[in-house]
């Protein structure tokens, strides 16, 4: 598949990290995605794409529109078309919030469809985008959409999460809770509060996901792999709980991760996620 994608202009990067098409035959079509820094928005101009929830008990789904996902904080699985052409949006962990007038809450470890959330905005995108076939064009149309779809005033208590977001990004999740809110002069409750409505999840459970994706970034699968050097690095210091963490955000361990990482390179061109894998 080819991935196209580029960072927004301002105010757009304040919120979204890129913008991308996805287009061509997948190599793998079932895909096992661990949690991640991010939202997303999907607008689907290919064939069915369903998806799966590693909790049993939620059912799968069927998408065939575009859909929302929330800030996800367990792995999730997606099957795509024989054929994929989506756009899509990579939101900061706090962006989406700007755009959808809703608690990100609601969308936390969800799938939601677009039209729930942007009413009757689905059919207008797909029609502006159907006949284009430059991914530089599709993005503008993207672009302008977003545009159109930002708060004019960010939602209250935004501008907090967005400024301790990012010490949290720039630290990998290193930043303890306490302090993050001490230098803005918040109670760690208040900060809490304030997290869960604009990202879904506590600033602690956004320091957890940094800080992985910090870990499953530095594997160099090319190399032998210290694991414990690298948890450490991440800020892993209990083994026990790293591999449980990691048996939970990938359903491997990780040797078998490594195992697959081997077997299946990540593709050439693509963003810097080296997180999804084969899930067959």
């Amino acid at each position: 598949m080819e991935y196209v994608g580029r960072v927004p202009g301002p105010p757009l990067d304040r919120f979204i990290d890129d913008i991308y098409c996805l287009t061509g035959v997948p190599r793998h079509r079932r895909m096992n995605i661990p949690p991640m820094p991010s939202a997303h928005l999907f607008v689907n101009l290919g064939g069915p794409v369903r998806l799966w929830d590693s909790d049993p008990a939620v059912p799968s789904a069927v998408l065939t529109d575009g859909w929302f996902m929330g800030v996800w904080t367990r792995r999730f699985l997606v099957e795509h078309p024989t054929w994929v052409r989506l756009v899509g949006v990579h939101f900061k962990p706090w962006g989406m919030s700007a755009f959808i007038g809703m608690p990100a809450s609601e969308l936390r470890d969800r799938w939601v469809p677009v039209d729930a959330v942007w009413q009757r905005s689905v059919d207008r995108i797909q029609n502006q985008v159907g006949d284009i076939a430059s991914p530089a064009e599709t993005l503008c149309v993207l672009e302008q959409e977003l545009r159109s779809r930002l708060a004019e005033e960010p939602p209250r208590g935004l501008d907090l999460v967005r400024h301790t977001g990012r010490r949290l990004e720039t630290s990998h999740g290193a930043l303890p809770v306490g302090a993050l809110a001490g230098a803005v002069g918040v109670s760690g409750n208040h900060l809490a509060t304030q997290f869960k409505s604009h990202v879904g999840v506590t600033p602690k459970r956004v320091a957890r996901i940094y800080r992985f994706s910090r870990l499953i970034l530095s594997v160099d699968a090319s190399r032998p792999v210290d694991w414990s050097e690298l948890a450490q690095a991440a800020g892993y210091f209990d083994h026990a709980h790293f591999s449980r963490e990691f048996k939970d955000f990938t359903g491997h361990t990780p040797t078998e991760y490594l195992t697959l990482r081997r077997r299946f390179p990540a593709e050439q061109g693509f963003p810097p996620d080296a997180g999804p894998m084969p899930a067959d």
